[in-house]
C-alpha cells in the first residue's frame, strides 16, 4: 500500500469511526473484505486453518483479529495492541435540560478531555441503543446523526472580560449542549427517549431481511462528536488534523499491516475499548479477552506460557509530539518531531512497558522497514501517562515496547500528527507481522 492510498483510508476510517462502537463495525467491513471469518466467544471454536484470518468482538466496542501462518507453540505469536476509545462528552441516562426554552443535553465527560476547545464546535452524535422491538426483544442499534445538531456556545467576552486569562470549565454547568430552541407550547417537559425512537426506526438495520420496528428505548451509551471530517493540512501537506487520532491512528495502522497478505508470522492485533477510563472493563485491556483468546488457542497450561514465552507485543499509542510554542514541556533529548518517525516510550517506573531488550527490537524493525524512529521520556518533574502496554504485559506476561506516532493537542476535539508519521508506523508494523 502506497502512502497516499493510505493516507485517504485512514481519514475514511476516522470518518466512518464517531464512537468505539463504529470503528469495530469499520475494522470488521475492513476484516471480511479481507477474507477474515467471525468467531464467537459462545461458540465451540474448531482447530484453526492455516493462514485463515478470524476475528472476535466484545462489546462491539473491542476486537481482536488473528491469523496463525506457523506452529503457535514453537513460534509465538506478533502482537500489536491499541485501544478503540478517545475523550468524549457522553449523554447522561435522563439527559433533558429545559432553560428558557433551550434544549439540551446533560454530559459527562468521558476521559481526560482537553474541554476549551469542544465550545463552539458544530457537533453531531452518535453511538449505541438498546431497545424492545414489535416482537418483545431486546436489540440493539447503531446510530450516527451525521449531521451537526448541536453546539455548546462560548460565553461572550463582553460578559466575561477575564475570559482569556482565567476562565474555567465547569462540567456540570458550562458543557452541556445546545439542540434546539423549543416553542412555548412544549418547554414544560421533552422526553429524549420519545426522540430517539425516531431516530432508530430511522436508521434500523434490516434482519433476515425484515426490518424490526423498535418499540421503546431501553438505555443507550452515546457521545457527541465534532463534524468537521479528517483533512490533510499543511502548506506541503505535511500534516494530518482530525478527531481521534488517540487512538484510532494506531488501530487503523495495526489493522492494515494485519490485512497484509504478505504476513509469515502469526499475527494478531487487539483493539481495546476504556484504555482513556483505565482499562478496567470486561471489553478493556485489564479485562480477560485478549487472555480469553489466546488461550483457547492451545491446549493447556503449559502450551500457554511456552507461546507466551515466544511472543512479543508492540502497544502502539500516539506520543506527545514537542510543541514550538511550548517546548519548555518536553526534555530537551526526548523531544520527538512530526513527521521524524515513530516514536519509543520509556518510563523509569513503568508508566510504559518498554525496556531495553523491547525497545532494541523495535529499533531493528525501523532500520529492516527503512523508517526513522524518536524517543520520549516525559520531563523528570511532570507525570506521565500510561497505555494498554503496562496492563496487557502485567496480565498475560508477554513481553511489550510502547510507540506511537507524535501528536499536538491530544485529548483535543482536533488533533495533529504528521503524516508521514502514520504512514512511517503502518511499515513498521508490517515488517513486525513479516519478520
Amino acid at each position: 500500500m502506497q502512502d497516499v492510498e493510505f493516507t485517504n483510508g485512514l481519514l475514511d476510517f476516522i470518518n466512518n469511526s464517531p464512537t468505539p462502537f463504529h470503528a469495530v463495525k469499520t475494522m470488521i467491513e475492513i476484516l471480511e473484505q479481507s477474507g477474515f471469518k467471525r468467531l464467537d466467544e459462545s461458540d465451540s471454536w474448531s482447530v484453526q486453518e492455516q493462514g485463515q484470518g478470524y476475528y472476535v468482538t466484545r462489546n462491539d466496542s473491542s476486537i481482536i483479529a488473528f491469523r496463525l501462518n506457523q506452529p503457535l507453540i514453537e513460534n509465538g505469536i506478533k502482537i500489536v495492541g491499541a485501544h478503540t476509545d478517545s475523550p468524549c462528552l457522553k449523554v447522561k441516562p435522563h439527559p433533558e435540560i429545559i432553560n428558557k426554552q433551550y434544549l439540551q443535553l446533560g454530559v459527562e465527560v468521558y476521559g481526560g478531555a482537553l474541554l476549551n476547545p469542544w465550545f463552539d464546535r458544530d457537533l453531531s452524535l452518535a453511538g449505541r441503543v438498546s431497545y424492545v422491538d414489535k416482537n418483545g426483544a431486546i436489540a440493539h442499534q447503531l446510530i450516527d446523526l451525521e449531521k451537526a445538531v448541536a453546539i455548546i456556545p462560548s460565553l461572550a467576552i463582553h460578559l466575561d472580560r477575564e475570559a482569556n486569562k482565567e476562565r474555567t470549565i465547569n462540567p456540570q454547568d458550562h458543557l452541556p449542549p445546545v439542540l434546539m430552541r423549543l416553542p412555548e407550547n412544549k418547554s414544560e417537559h421533552v422526553d429524549f427517549s420519545s426522540i430517539l425512537l425516531k431516530i432508530v426506526n430511522a436508521q434500523i438495520e434490516h434482519i433476515d431481511g425484515e426490518r424490526v420496528e423498535a418499540t421503546k428505548i431501553l438505555n443507550h451509551e452515546l457521545c457527541f462528536y465534532d463534524v468537521q471530517p479528517p483533512a490533510v493540512i499543511g502548506l506541503h501537506d505535511d500534516f494530518i488534523a482530525s478527531a481521534r487520532l488517540d487512538n484510532l491512528l494506531s488501530c487503523y495502522t495495526g489493522l492494515m499491516a494485519m490485512v497484509d497478505e504478505n504476513n509469515t508470522r502469526n499475527g494478531l492485533l487487539v483493539c481495546n475499548d476504556h484504555e482513556e477510563v483505565g482499562s478496567m472493563s470486561a471489553a478493556g485491556a485489564q479485562g480477560p479477552f485478549l487472555r480469553s483468546v489466546l488461550e483457547r488457542l492451545t491446549v493447556n497450561d503449559e502450551d500457554f506460557a511456552r507461546m507466551i514465552a515466544r511472543s512479543s507485543m508492540v502497544s502502539a499509542d500516539n506520543a506527545h509530539g514537542v510543541h514550538p510554542n511550548y517546548v519548555d514541556k518536553h526534555d530537551d533529548n526526548h523531544g520527538p518531531i512530526l513527521n521524524n518517525g515513530p516514536v519509543i516510550k520509556t518510563n523509569a517506573n513503568q508508566r510504559y512497558a518498554s525496556n531495553s531488550e523491547t525497545s532494541a527490537i523495535f529499533k531493528h524493525l525501523c532500520e529492516l522497514a527503512d523508517v526513522p524512529v524518536q524517543s520520549f521520556v516525559v520531563r523528570s518533574d511532570m507525570a506521565c501517562g500510561s497505555t494498554i502496554g503496562p496492563i496487557t504485559a502485567s496480565e498475560i506476561g508477554v513481553k511489550t515496547v510502547d510507540v506511537g506516532v507524535p501528536t499536538f493537542a491530544m485529548h483535543s476535539i482536533r488533533e495533529l500528527a504528521g503524516r508521514w508519521d502514520a504512514y512511517y508506523l503502518y511499515r513498521v508494523l508490517k515488517q513486525n507481522f513479516q519478520n
